[in-house]
């Protein structure tokens, strides 16, 4: 492999700060490896929340959707990725009983057919050979990560496709689709287990109390990438959205050297593939690499 032919990873998030909390740990590692990393955010994150106290202010507020731009900044540097933006707009998490409508114009709701488009452009321009995404619940019912889904999903298929978005550049089929698979009832109960016998407080007690087993997504998993030395990145990464993550809350409560110990990978499910590639993998380019011409 060199530095004008590598092996192309696109990572499509809904918005800034998901992907330091979803495969960034997996992004550094390759991006160490020699691989390009790219990270297609699709909303900028505008009807979000500051959920760091110490952030939580008036001025803040004022200028979140500048702020959450300048902290993507940030932890794209971080990891050492490449990032763009497709352009839409932050549809929010509606709450309520019944749930409100959600906004005019934002992302959840544009139809897929155009929501695809900047993501398949990008794809003929980039040339990804494995892309990662959310699964069909979008990890969590976030309207946003739904339709990210959609998006992904759809643009994995059309890319390829000459009839399909002819405007868009020479086609290019991407030859692997992954659904992150991060917060699984075994992994969230190993860290769970982990942090009481250190004797603290675990914030995911509540989280199993009410765990519904039968949706649990574990037995779907089929690839676990081995990189808990970049847990420490993955970390500082998170950090760097300042607005989105409290420092003291719960996404460090277990010590970083117990999760590399207890669960030392990111855990994803092959969705999608157009090369061999058995399962079990531990490795994201498995089957790939003996494609791609490498020199």
């Amino acid at each position: 492999m060199t530095e004008a032919d590598p092996l192309r990873l696109l990572a499509v998030h809904a918005h800034p700060d998901d992907e330091s909390s979803k495969g960034a740990a997996t992004m550094a590692k390759y991006v160490a490896e020699g691989v390009r990393v790219m990270v297609a955010t699709c909303t900028g994150g505008e009807r979000g929340s500051v959920l760091n106290p110490a952030l939580d202010r008036p001025d803040v507020w004022e200028r979140l959707p500048e702020i959450r731009r300048e902290e993507m900044a940030r932890a794209r540097e971080i990891l050492g990725v490449e990032q763009e933006f497709l352009g839409f707009v932050d549809s929010g998490l509606p709450e309520g009983d019944p749930l409100p409508p959600l906004p005019e114009g934002c992302f959840a709701l544009v139809p897929t057919e155009e929501a695809a488009a900047p993501l398949v452009e990008l794809i003929r321009r980039f040339n990804p050979h494995v892309i990662t995404t959310y699964d069909e619940r979008g990890g969590y019912p976030h309207p946003d990560h739904i339709k990210t889904h959609e998006v992904s999903v759809h643009a994995f298929d059309a890319a390829g496709d000459p009839d399909r978005y002819p405007e868009l550049g020479e086609p290019w089929q991407p030859l692997k689709l992954y659904y992150q698979m991060g917060f699984t009832l075994p992994r969230t109960r190993a860290l769970h287990e982990a942090i009481l016998a250190s004797g603290k407080e675990s914030p995911y007690a509540e989280w199993l109390e009410n765990w519904d087993p039968e949706r649990d997504m574990a037995h779907r998993v089929t690839t676990r990438v081995p990189c808990a030395e970049y847990f420490a990145v993955r970390d500082a990464a998170l950090i760097a959205h300042a607005t989105q993550i409290d420092p003291n809350g719960r996404w460090f409560a277990c010590p970083l050297e117990v999760q590399q110990r207890i669960w030392p990978t990111e855990d994803y499910e092959l969705a999608r593939s157009v090369v061999d590639s058995p399962v079990p993998e531990d490795d994201l380019f498995a089957g790939v690499r003996s494609e791609v011409v490498v020199r």
